[in-house]
């Protein structure tokens, strides 16, 4: 019965391998949406968040997923994610996905119709009544197979994660599949059991440094010192917004407003709005600055052109032209339907 608190993931530098020997583990690809359990009991369906929140009200289309495509008691794990068409490609759509969460029932309707979303599940808690937290990973392996029939059929919103027990593979899907949506890699314990709130498995995830120009930042939200400072490349010419960089402490974030004042392009200027995709201050207001500055960054990947999280300030690069910060210098991973990711053999 939720709520039940989701076995976690330790975070490692690269894909385990396999000892001599018998295998100890399952590797699976790491899909960048809204960790979810679906508990099905009969009409009875909840979808507890990470936190314990039950996202029913916001994915009424998987509530009645569940109810159509579940077996009639079930608990399975997984992740709750918003295809979409982006170029030529389907992937996961970050942003689609965090508008779902919305508190008038009038447009959660609207989106559930307009982004429908999908559940990939890759674990299984419960069967027919039968709990399987004890079990080694491929018994629940099998019960979330007996749970979500993985025929492939497109019209199905409950998916099945693949999973391979090659490390080789495993790297693979590291690089290939985030042209999907997807995080990197999971690896799981053959023998483990299923630990509830505890990080048992283990995650490779995308990092990456890119150098950037600085041309504008946000006053903290206290009302002293930078909070954060906006990133931008260049394109055709053009100096477009890719995100932003904070976490100062107390006396970096005076000293590099004090180092920023100077540079205002006009000292009683505040640009509102845009951008404000990583606002995590109260206000959108930011105050544009000479693009002058070249710092490099930490990022894990980026989506429609832009950082996926705010990223990390690693070093100034007093050495790089800003108009030499271009889109060329990022890794760009290789193209990989979400349709294929979700469809090949396991």
């Amino acid at each position: 019965m939720p709520p039940i608190a989701p076995m976690l993931a330790k975070a490692v530098t690269a894909v385990p391998d396999q000892p001599d020997g018998a295998p100890v583990w399952s590797y699976e690809p790491k899909w960048d949406g809204f960790r979810a359990l679906i508990f099905r009991d009969g009409d009875e369906v909840a979808i507890g968040s990470r936190g314990g929140k039950d996202l029913a009200r916001y994915f009424p289309e998987l509530v009645a997923a569940a109810k159509d495509e579940l077996p009639d008691k079930a608990v399975v794990d997984g992740e709750i994610g918003v295809p979409a068409l982006i170029g030529d490609t389907h992937r996961l759509d970050w942003d689609s996905l965090a508008q779902r969460i919305h508190p008038a029932e009038s447009r959660v309707t609207m989106l559930a119709e307009k982004t429908p979303a999908i559940f990939i599940g890759f674990d299984a808690l419960a069967l027919g009544g039968a709990s399987v937290l004890d079990e080694p990973f491929p018994v629940r392996r099998e019960a979330l197979l007996r749970a979500i029939d993985p025929d492939g059929r497109a019209e199905r919103r409950l998916k099945v994660s693949r999973v391979t027990g090659d490390p080789a593979i495993a790297t693979d899907w590291f690089t290939a599949f985030e042209g999907a949506g997807l995080d990197g890699v999971v690896g799981k314990k053959l023998d483990g059991r299923y630990v509830e709130g505890k990080r048992e498995m283990v995650k490779v995830k995308h990092k990456r440094t890119a150098d950037c120009v600085v041309f504008g930042y946000r006053v903290h939200k206290s009302g002293t010192g930078l909070g954060s400072m906006l990133l931008g490349l260049y394109a055709d010419g053009e100096l477009r917004m890719v995100g932003g960089a904070g976490a100062f402490s107390d006396a970096k974030r005076i000293e590099l407003q004090e180092m920023f004042e100077p540079m205002r392009t006009d000292p009683d200027k505040l640009s509102p709005g845009e951008p404000t995709r990583w606002r995590s201050e109260k206000s959108g207001e930011w105050i544009p600055i000479r693009p002058e500055l070249v710092v490099e960054v930490a990022y894990d990947q980026m989506e429609n052109h832009r950082f996926r999280h705010t990223v990390k300030f690693v070093r100034w690069r007093p050495d790089r032209e800003p108009e030499s910060c271009t889109y060329d210098q990022l890794e760009v991973p290789l193209t990989y339907d979400l349709h294929d990711v979700l469809e090949g053999d396991s």
